[in-house]
C-alpha cells in the first residue's frame, strides 16, 4: 500500500516515546518517593489530614503488611467499597505493592449487585466505609456473605480492626512486604473495575500493572506533570478516571493528589482549588457546569492556580469547554477519550492544541497505541472521514473479563483489537470525533442520526443549560427523537413547539425532536454519565401518557 493510501485510511499509531514503564506500581511509587520524599502526595481535605510521599509510602506499606497478616496472598482479590477517602488510596496502592487484584465497588451498589461483583470475582477480603448516604455497606456485606462463599473478612474504616491493620509493621512484617513486591511482574492483574452493563450483568474487566501504570504515567505526560503539580480529584476512585487518570497519573509523577470531599460537591471541590493552590482540575462535563453555576450565582473563589485538567466521561458541550478555559483559568485543559477496557484512554487533546480541536474533538491517539475506525458490519477500515466503530489496540487492553472468556472473546477480536461500541470519525490529522453510541444511534425512516450532532445544537438555546437526546419507538418512522433538557430558570414553560420554531431552518427537520421532556436532572451514573437506557424506559412511560 502506498503512503498516500494509507494515510487515507482512519488507522494511526502513537508517538513511540516516552517509553513504557516497564515496573509495577509498587515499584514506580518508590522511584518517586526516592525523588521526592518531602513533596506533598495526598490531601483529603474533609479528613483535615495529608501526607508527604515519605509518609504515604509508609503507611501504604503498613496497609499492605496488615493484608498480609489477614492472610492475603498474590492473585486473591480485595474488595474496597467506599466513597472518596485517604483510605481508599492508601488501599489502592497496598494492593499493588503485595499484587492482590484490587475489585473496585461502586458505592452506588445495592444489595444485588454488591453481592454479584463479590462472588463473580471470589474476592475474600472487603475494606469498606461503614457507611455512605443512604446505603449501610456494613450490614449489606453481612447480609451478602450467605452468597459470597469467598468472602472472610470485612474491614471498616472505622473500626478498631482497621486502626490494627494499619499500624506500624515489624521489621519482620515490613521485610515480607518487600520480598513480595519484588517477586512481582508488571503483566500481573491487579485491579478488576466492573462495567456499568447497559444490558446483563456487569463484567469484569481485568487490568495490569502494564495497562493502568502506564497509562496513568502518560496521560500525566501529556498534561506536563512535575512534583510542583497539585490534582484536584472530585471524580470516583473507583472509577479510572479517580485511580489511574488522577492518582496514578500523580503519583508517577510526584504531584499531589488532592480529595475535595467524599463525594462531587462543587462548592468543595472549587474550595479545595483555592486552598491547596492546585494546578489541575478534574471532572465529566456536568460536574463543571454544576461548578460553572456557581460562579454565575457569584461565588468569589480564586482558581487562579489552575492551569490544567481533564474533562471526560462523556461528550463535552462546546460551550462548556469554552467556559471552563475563560473563566477557570485552564488554559491547558485536556479531553480524554477512553473506556474501562482500555485502562481507559486511548485519545487525549494536548495542552498546546487549539482551542477548536479541544472543543470539537477528543483528540489524537496516545503513546504506544493504535486505534482506526471500521464498519461495523463488516470489520473493514474506513476512510478518513467517515463515521464507523473506534477500535484501540496497544499496551492499554484489558487482560480480559474475570472469569468471562466468551465475553472477552466478543470484544477482543484475535488480533488484538478492543472494539469500543463507540461511533467516531477521524480527520485527515489523526484527530477524532466521537459522535455516539452504537446502541444510541437513531434511525429514523431509514436516516442515520446522530444524538450528539442533535445536542450540540441544543446548547445554542438560551434557555437550555443541558441536553440530553435519545430515539423512541415510532409506528411511521420506526423512531423518534426525544430531547431531555435541564432548563437554565426552571420556571421557564418550555414544548416541543418552542424547540421546533427554534430549530426550524438552522437544522434539517428530521433532526427535529418531535418530543421534549424538561427534567430537573438526568439519571446519572456515579461516574456522571448519563444513563441514557434509564431514559429510554422511563420515555416510554411518557409517550403512553401522550397518547
Amino acid at each position: 500500500m502506498s503512503t498516500d493510501a494509507h494515510l487515507k485510511r482512519a488507522h494511526t499509531r502513537g508517538d513511540e516515546t516516552p517509553a513504557l514503564l516497564t515496573e509495577t506500581i509498587g515499584a514506580t511509587l518508590a522511584r518517586t518517593v526516592a525523588e521526592h520524599g518531602d513533596r506533598t502526595a495526598l490531601i483529603d481535605a474533609a479528613a483535615g489530614r495529608e501526607w508527604t510521599y515519605d509518609e504515604f509510602h509508609r503507611d501504604v506499606r503498613a496497609v499492605a503488611a496488615g493484608l498480609v497478616r489477614l492472610g492475603v496472598a498474590v492473585g486473591d482479590r480485595v474488595g474496597i467499597w467506599s466513597p472518596n477517602r485517604f483510605e481508599w488510596v492508601l488501599t489502592q496502592y497496598a494492593a499493588a505493592e503485595i499484587g492482590a487484584v484490587l475489585v473496585n465497588l461502586n458505592p452506588a451498589y445495592r444489595q444485588n449487585e454488591i453481592e454479584y461483583a463479590l462472588a463473580q470475582s471470589g474476592t475474600s477480603v472487603v475494606l469498606t466505609a461503614e457507611r455512605f448516604k443512604d446505603s449501610e455497606y456494613a450490614s449489606m456485606l453481612e447480609q451478602a456473605r450467605p452468597r459470597c462463599p469467598d468472602l472472610r473478612e470485612v474491614v471498616l474504616f472505622e473500626s478498631p480492626e482497621w486502626a490494627v491493620l494499619s499500624a506500624e509493621p515489624t521489621p519482620d512484617e515490613a521485610a515480607r512486604v518487600a520480598e513480595i513486591a519484588a517477586s512481582l511482574s508488571a503483566d500481573d492483574p491487579i485491579n478488576i473495575q466492573y462495567t456499568s452493563g447497559t444490558t446483563g450483568f456487569p463484567k469484569g474487566a481485568t487490568l495490569s500493572h502494564r495497562n493502568i501504570g502506564n497509562n496513568g504515567y502518560l496521560v500525566g505526560e501529556l498534561l506536563d506533570y512535575t512534583a510542583d503539580d497539585r490534582i484536584c480529584l472530585p471524580v470516583p476512585f473507583y472509577h479510572c478516571f479517580g485511580m489511574v487518570m488522577g492518582n496514578l497519573a500523580a503519583t508517577s509523577h510526584g504531584a499531589a493528589m488532592v480529595i475535595p470531599a467524599p463525594a462531587f460537591d462543587p462548592r468543595a471541590t472549587l474550595a479545595a482549588v483555592a486552598d491547596h493552590r492546585c494546578t489541575s482540575l478534574y471532572g465529566v462535563p456536568t460536574m463543571f457546569i454544576a461548578e460553572l453555576a456557581l460562579l454565575d450565582d457569584g461565588l468569589d473563589v480564586d482558581l487562579s492556580s489552575l492551569r490544567t485538567g481533564i474533562m471526560a466521561g462523556s461528550p463535552c458541550p462546546e460551550h462548556v469547554m469554552r467556559q471552563v478555559v475563560e473563566r477557570m483559568h485552564m488554559g491547558e485543559v485536556s479531553i480524554c477519550y477512553g473506556m474501562t477496557e482500555t485502562s481507559p484512554v486511548s485519545t487525549q487533546t494536548r495542552v498546546d492544541d487549539p482551542l477548536e480541536l479541544r472543543v470539537t474533538t477528543v483528540g489524537r491517539v496516545g503513546p504506544h497505541l493504535e486505534i482506526k475506525v471500521v464498519d461495523p458490519a463488516t470489520g473493514e477500515t474506513l476512510g478518513r472521514g467517515e463515521t464507523g466503530e473506534l477500535c484501540t489496540r496497544g499496551y492499554s487492553v484489558m487482560t480480559g473479563y474475570w472469569n468471562q472468556p466468551e465475553k472477552t472473546a466478543e470484544a477482543i477480536d484475535s488480533d488484538g483489537w478492543m472494539h469500543t461500541g463507540d461511533l467516531a470519525e477521524m480527520d485527515d490529522t489523526g484527530y477524532v470525533r466521537i459522535t455516539g453510541r452504537i446502541k444510541d444511534m437513531v434511525i429514523r425512516g431509514g436516516e442515520n442520526i446522530y444524538p450528539r450532532e442533535i445536542e450540540e445544537f441544543l446548547y445554542t438555546h438560551p434557555d437550555i443549560l443541558d441536553a440530553q437526546v435519545i430515539g423512541v419507538p415510532d409506528e411511521k418512522y420506526g423512531e423518534e427523537l426525544m430531547a431531555w433538557v435541564r432548563l437554565r430558570d426552571p420556571a421557564t414553560e418550555f414544548t416541543a413547539e418552542d424547540l421546533r420554531a427554534f430549530a426550524d431552518g438552522k437544522i434539517a427537520r428530521h433532526k427535529i425532536p418531535r418530543y421534549v421532556h424538561v427534567v430537573d436532572e438526568f439519571p446519572m451514573t456515579v461516574t456522571g454519565k448519563v444513563r441514557k437506557v434509564a431514559m429510554r424506559d422511563e420515555a416510554l412511560s411518557i409517550l403512553e401518557r401522550l397518547r
